[in-house]
């Protein structure tokens, strides 16, 4: 299964908007505004792919020169639970160690802190709302 960044308006990015809207999105009634996608310009975009067909992505956006955080972790539904996500997670802070970061923080759905924390990630902060759902600070140092 390779890892790779993508390109921001790329075909794959493109399926990487569509496969986040439909994990993500839909299910809370929500759509992608155009200014939200202008603003990934800048963000490193990662996805996990068979073939040319990507199976699970997520963001990392510039926090500050230590920290980057990562955001819009999806995978297709019928392979969560396979290892799919952990990979792409490594490759994340892989990719984020590479580029001069410290540190990697997120705001993680409150039903996705038990997949996180197994990773090393620790909570960081009480709960509170962000896209209409519980979520949760965390973070985790890269060494």
């Amino acid at each position: 299964m390779p890892l790779r960044i993508i390109d921001h308006g790329s075909r794959e990015y493109d399926q990487m908007v569509e496969l986040r809207l439909e994990i993500l999105r839909k299910p809370l009634g929500l759509r992608f505004t155009s200014e939200e996608l202008q603003q990934e310009k800048e963000d490193i975009l990662l996805g996990a792919f068979d073939e040319e067909h990507l199976l699970a992505c997520c963001l990392l956006t510039r926090q500050d020169a230590e920290t980057c955080r990562l955001r819009q972790m999806a995978v297709v539904n019928s392979l969560q639970g396979r290892g799919l996500g952990g990979s792409l997670l490594h490759f994340a802070e892989n990719v984020a160690k590479d580029r001069g970061y410290r540190m990697l923080a997120m705001h993680a759905r409150k039903t996705a802190v038990g997949f996180y924390e197994k990773q090393g990630y620790r909570l960081e902060g009480p709960e509170f709302e962000e896209v209409t759902i519980p979520h949760l600070r965390m973070q985790k140092m890269l060494v």
